[in-house]
Order: C-alpha cells, then sequence, then structure tokens
C-alpha cells in the first residue's frame, strides 16, 4: 500500500514536473511581452532606459576610429592620448566611438560577424588593429574600459552604408567583391544620386549583416548604447541612386531592421541587467528622411529609439523645428556641429573658427536642444570642449553668428531636388542674396544669449556687423548705397576693409533669438550687388 502509494506520489510529481516544464518551455517561444517573469524585467529595463535616456550629456564627442589607424606607437597610452584622455574633466559626458565601417562590414574591433581591417598599406601604414588584437584588446575595448575608470558614457557607433571605398580601393571590404549583385553599381556605373560602392537595404542579406553588426557588439562590449549613423553616407535604396524618392516599401524594411535591433538590445539588456540605448543620426527633416528611406517620425512614435542627434553634411531647418519633433515624442535632441565644408576660403576660416562655433551651440542651446553634438573635431586639446556643453560659459566668450555653419548643395549631394526640403534662409557665397534696388531684403541671425542680461553685470561686448557684397561695381560706392535696418534700427557709419563693409553696431539693439537685419539697396542705385557673406561679431575680450 506504501509502496502504491509513493508511486501515485511520484507520479504525480512527474507529471507536476513534466507539465510545468511544457509551460515553461511554451513561456520560452513566446515574446517578452507575453511571458510574465520576463515582461517585469523587461518593464524595469524599460523603465531603467527611460532614465539613461533623459540622463544630461552636455557635449557627445564622435569619435570615427582614426585613432587606432594612424597611431605611431602601438600602446594602450599612445592610442588613448591621440583622442582621448584630454577630454577627462571637460564637459564631454559621452563619447560614440565608430571603430571604422568604411567601407560596410569593415571594422576595427575584433569581429567574427564582419571583417577586420588589418591593412597597413599606403595612408594606412600605421593603422596598429592588427598588432592589438594579436595581444587580446582592440580599439572599442580600450574605449570601453577607459570609459568605464573615467564614468564616462560610451556607445559604439556605426556608418550605416559608407562609401569611402568609392574612391579608394584599400577600403573595398571583401563582401563587396565577393556580392557586387548587393552593391549599387561598379566604377563605371553613372548613377544619378550616390557613389557605385553603396550597399542596398532592399538586399535582405544587407539588412541581416546590419543587424548581426550590432548584435556582436552588444553580446562582446560594455556599450551604454549604440548609433545608426545615416548620414554616413545619405544612399540606402536603388530608388534614391535613380533620382526617385523611396517608397513606403523599403521604408518598412528599414524601420523593421529598426525593430528588429530594438528587441535584441531588450534581451541583451536583460541578460546583463542593465539597458543598451539607440540613438540615430539623421538629416533634421522628417520629409527628407522619408525620401531617403527613414521613417523617424514612426520609429520615435513606436518608442524604437531613444535619442536623434540631428543634422550633419547640411541642416535644413531651424533647430526649434527639430527640437519640437523630437520632444513630440519624449525623445531628446543633440545638435550635430559639422566642420564647414564652404569653398571659399573666408567664408571657410570664419565657420571652422573656435567663435563661429560657439556661436552655433549657443543659437542651439537657446533653440531647446539636449546637447551638442561634435562630429569631425578630433583635437582633444581644444578650449571648445570645456565651453560648448554649457550655454552660461558660452555667454560672454566672443563668437561670430551666421546664416550656418554648411552649405546648401549637399542637400542635392545624394538626393534629386533635397533642396526642397530647406525650410530656412542661408546666405553664403555658394547662395547669395541678390539685391534690387528699392526692394528690402530680410536676413534673420539667431543670437543665443542675452547680451541685455550681459550688460547689466558689466559683461558688455564689442559688436560688429559684416557683410560682404558680390559686385563688379567699386565696394566703396556700394557702402553708401546700402541702407541697413537692424530691429528696426537705421545702422550708419559703415565702412571698406579688406572684403567686407564693416559696420559698429549699439550692443543693446539686438536680441536673445531672432535678430531681423533688413538691407536695401537705393532705388536709384546702377549697381548689381548680392550679398555673399553676413556675419556678426560679439567680442567680449574673452
Amino acid at each position: 500500500m506504501r509502496k502504491k502509494t509513493l508511486t501515485c506520489v511520484l507520479f504525480v510529481f512527474a507529471a507536476t514536473f513534466f507539465t510545468a516544464g511544457m509551460k515553461s518551455a511554451k513561456d520560452a517561444d513566446k515574446p517578452l511581452s507575453q511571458q510574465p517573469a520576463q515582461q517585469q524585467k523587461l518593464d524595469r529595463l524599460k523603465s531603467q532606459r527611460r532614465e539613461l535616456t533623459h540622463r544630461k550629456r552636455r557635449l557627445i564627442f564622435d569619435n570615427d576610429g582614426g585613432d587606432v589607424q594612424f597611431l605611431d606607437e602601438p600602446t594602450r597610452k599612445a592610442f588613448l592620448a591621440k583622442r582621448t584622455t584630454p577630454l577627462v574633466g571637460t564637459h564631454v559626458d559621452t563619447i560614440f566611438y565608430c571603430s571604422r565601417s568604411s567601407g560596410f562590414g569593415l571594422f576595427t574591433h575584433n569581429t567574427k560577424v564582419g571583417e577586420i581591417y588589418t591593412c597597413t598599406e599606403g595612408r594606412y601604414k600605421d593603422n596598429k588593429t592588427g598588432y592589438f588584437i594579436e595581444h587580446g584588446t582592440d580599439a572599442l575595448q580600450m574605449m570601453v574600459e577607459f570609459c568605464r575608470e573615467k564614468n564616462i558614457e560610451i556607445f559604439w557607433s556605426m556608418r550605416m552604408n559608407d562609401c569611402h571605398d568609392a574612391t579608394n580601393d584599400l577600403c573595398i571590404p571583401q563582401l563587396k567583391k565577393d556580392h557586387p549583385e548587393w552593391i549599387m553599381g561598379t566604377k563605371a556605373s553613372k548613377l544619378k544620386k550616390g557613389r557605385w560602392s553603396a550597399v542596398d537595404y532592399g538586399v535582405k542579406e544587407i539588412r541581416d549583416l546590419a543587424y548581426k553588426y550590432f548584435e556582436e557588439v552588444c553580446q562582446n562590449y560594455d556599450v551604454d548604447g549604440i548609433q545608426m549613423d545615416f548620414f554616413r553616407h545619405q544612399i540606402l535604396f536603388r530608388d534614391q541612386t535613380a533620382g526617385k524618392d523611396v517608397g513606403q516599401k523599403d521604408r518598412d524594411l528599414m524601420t523593421e531592421l529598426i525593430r528588429r535591433v530594438r528587441k535584441m538590445t531588450e534581451r541583451v539588456g536583460m541578460k546583463r541587467a542593465k539597458p543598451i540605448l539607440i540613438s540615430v543620426r539623421v538629416p533634421d527633416s522628417a520629409g527628407y528622411c522619408n525620401a531617403m528611406g527613414l521613417d523617424i517620425e514612426r520609429w520615435m512614435r513606436e518608442g524604437l529609439i531613444d535619442i536623434m542627434v540631428a543634422s550633419g553634411y547640411c541642416r535644413l531647418n531651424p533647430w526649434e523645428t527639430t527640437v519640437e519633433l523630437g520632444h513630440k515624442y519624449d525623445v531628446p535632441v543633440y545638435a550635430c556641429l559639422s566642420e564647414s565644408r564652404h569653398r571659399d576660403k573666408l567664408a571657410q576660416k570664419i565657420r571652422r573658427s573656435h567663435e563661429c562655433y560657439r556661436a552655433r551651440a549657443a543659437a542651439a542651446w537657446y533653440a531647446g536642444v539636449d546637447g551638442i553634438y561634435s562630429f569631425n573635431m578630433f583635437d582633444p586639446k581644444m578650449d571648445l570642449w570645456n565651453q560648448l556643453g554649457d550655454p552660461e560659459t558660452l555667454a560672454t566668450l566672443d563668437k561670430v553668428y551666421t546664416t550656418g555653419g554648411r552649405v546648401a548643395v549637399y542637400a542635392e549631394a545624394y538626393m534629386v531636388g533635397g533642396r526642397r526640403f530647406y525650410n530656412r534662409q542661408l546666405v553664403s557665397p555658394e547662395t547669395p542674396l541678390p539685391l534690387k534696388p528699392g526692394k528690402p531684403e530680410t536676413i534673420v541671425l539667431i543670437v543665443g544669449e542675452d547680451i541685455r542680461k550681459n550688460i547689466a553685470v558689466g559683461n558688455i561686448p564689442n559688436v560688429e556687423l559684416d557683410i560682404r557684397p558680390n559686385t563688379p561695381n567699386d565696394k566703396s560706392t556700394v557702402l553708401k548705397n546700402l541702407n541697413i535696418i537692424i530691429n528696426s534700427r537705421e545702422i550708419h557709419s559703415g565702412k571698406m576693409q579688406a572684403e567686407m563693409l564693416k559696420y559698429r553696431i549699439d550692443p543693446d539693439i539686438l536680441n536673445q533669438g531672432k535678430n531681423t537685419f533688413q538691407i536695401t539697396l537705393d532705388q536709384n542705385s546702377k549697381a548689381t550687388v548680392k550679398i555673399d557673406n553676413i556675419q556678426l561679431w560679439l567680442r567680449y575680450g574673452k
């Protein structure tokens, strides 16, 4: 009897265990949202992710990985000294590190999914990637370890479609040689837009590889987040190479890739009990993004991304427009300040100056951005790293405000009709403002600091307005024929100096925010005049 009872007990226990096992197995196959225990972990992860998403990041330093490729000495100390160590104690709270990805799938971290870039030929003769990997580390691992030591946030950034290999044979990954059908063309191709070596995200294998690259990094490196850099380069689907806007079908393919990456970061995040954030660097126009295959507003609406870094080769909207778009979906917006690529030497010199970077940052802060993001700025010893991340620090530093640091032509470089998305004024040598006799023309400059507040505490700037007329006529004659009104106050006493018409301005004329400059060529003037540069200097003597 006791034996029979024991057998029954064992049977019941076994049946219960088997049923529980079956339930557990079934649960494992369910989406995370349908598994009670996993759902609790996911909810906690999302709460942590939200908190980390909205942490204060004054200044994000983008490092494109050129340090390990151009390194004289193969030591950790030399590697970090090149672009990183001097940043400690500055406004830089976060580093985005790109371990090359130029071209697609070619990396300087230890990858088994992609291809390791060990080339030491030509300009890459000092590439130490191979050496570091042979000795048990790599560029990304050293960056992660350093950032952990110094309490700096670290993201891995991937160039989603870098095409530098179109003009550099040393950068062509084996992937593109083995699968020419996965790229947009050949060297002999004549595409309407984009470069022949771009991969086609309409190809499933390319999307799968992109996913695996992110997955491998998230599994193997203790990164705080990942970034998809869609500015390198701004072409993803074949329609765009043919001069057409990308259609909804392809936009859905890209959205599905983003969705897969989000789910992966959640799985890996729960395993390590720490979230992995997702950032994207995209054009600052939802319309432009849609036309190149990026349904950026849908991504934010569905909670697929955490951070938006806006602008790059060109800026299409006022910063306020981009801030409003991101904040509508509770997504922080970071203003990307890229180096100027004006072909005009004087315009480029001004816009690459520290004074111009300060002005651009101050104007972005005034518009409500959540932080500043630097791009193609690699000197870690610059004073700017102790300035750009704080509007109060910037408030009394010398600046020069212009209508923009980049040129309009880049809106067309990768997209037919790209300029149709421009929603702000840009006056530059590439886009001059023509003046007609008797017809006022208006230029708006955004000033970031509160000048009247500065004046009240004794920080009084010397203010100078510089206008460069592009004219076949004598410029001193043009000076006499121009009428300048700033914020409803007429300006006099201009003078010619070099190529510029220079006007001393009373600082209390200027507003924090929008400042309207009305320029009128005398109605009796016979001169042909275009304004190809306007800049407002504020010099505090600091």
